[in-house]
């Protein structure tokens, strides 16, 4: 049995993984504003309702850089009081068990490819659309996250005087449009124009980001995951468009575009961490 933790900015969820099936699972709200001590105090309780006897390791995804070797977490995006955490000695201490932690972008990433839509690929990366746009790479089947498991954070490149999250996130509607994705997407889906612009805009953004991958990391695939994806119809056909200009058309010939099905991955990839 092996635990996956997803350490969300609203919710953490915990999965139990045994023969590579998810078979229990619980969510809880994050710690979010609590103290340090009171959120590990916390986080410890939801984990101990999970563990078994036969429990053998842990592996948590975390938004934040981390020493993925020390298991100390910096800046958690949505957990101010974690600026410095050993989180990793901090969770083996209480659970003797192995704990594996790596940044969340990276535990989807690892998920698509060990139990998602990656699994046939070699070479991947697995981007995730939201609030900001996170990247996780895989290189001849496993994760390369470089030296603070930042590699790959395709999203914080400059691009049009701010950067490439800016306008392939969800600020790209609040920013440009004064609107949300959500309500964007509704009227699109009521064939209305301004809306249906929104979104082709949006896509051309989008196939920018597809050639900005593709110059990095010439992958075989690229898996979107995020909220912004159930809108993946509304921008498909403008972001194909653009990808047409980028100067190696065989390379977009070969890419493989595929969207994350798989509501629990981000669970399944941190618990992939304690295999990989």
């Amino acid at each position: 049995m092996i635990l996956g933790i997803d350490l969300g900015g609203t919710n953490v969820r915990i999965g139990q993984l045994s023969d590579d099936r998810l078979v229990n699972k619980i969510t809880a709200p994050s710690p979010g504003q609590m103290p340090l001590e009171e959120s590990l105090t916390y986080l410890k309780a939801q984990i101990s309702k999970m563990m078994t006897p036969q429990t053998r390791g842990i592996g948590v995804g975390v938004p934040s850089v981390l020493d993925s070797e020390t298991g100390v977490v910096y800046n958690v995006a949505n957990i101010p009081s974690w600026i410095e955490v050993p989180l990793k000695d901090i969770l083996e201490s209480e659970f003797n068990v192995p704990v594996y932690i790596n940044n969340d972008s990276n535990c989807f990433t690892l998920g698509e490819k060990k139990f998602g839509e990656g699994r046939p690929f070699k070479h991947l990366v697995g981007v995730t659309l939201g609030t900001g746009v996170g990247a996780g790479i895989i290189i001849n089947d496993h994760l390369y996250g470089g030296s603070n498991t930042g590699a790959g954070e395709i999203g914080c490149l400059p691009y049009l005087g701010v950067t490439l999250e800016d306008y392939c996130g969800s600020m790209f509607f609040k920013t440009q449009h004064n609107t949300t994705g959500k309500e964007a997407a509704e009227k699109a889906r009521n064939n209305d124009p301004e809306a249906l612009r929104i979104w082709e805009e949006f896509g051309i953004h989008m196939g920018r980001l597809v050639e900005t991958i593709v110059f990095a990391y010439d992958p075989e695939a690229i898996i979107f995951g995020g909220g912004i994806t159930t809108a993946f119809p509304l921008f498909e056909s403008a972001m194909h468009q653009a990808m047409k200009e980028f100067p190696y058309p065989k390379s977009m010939e070969k890419l493989q575009i595929r969207i994350s099905t798989n509501p629990d991955i981000a669970i399944l990839g941190a618990a992939g961490l304690v295999e990989e």
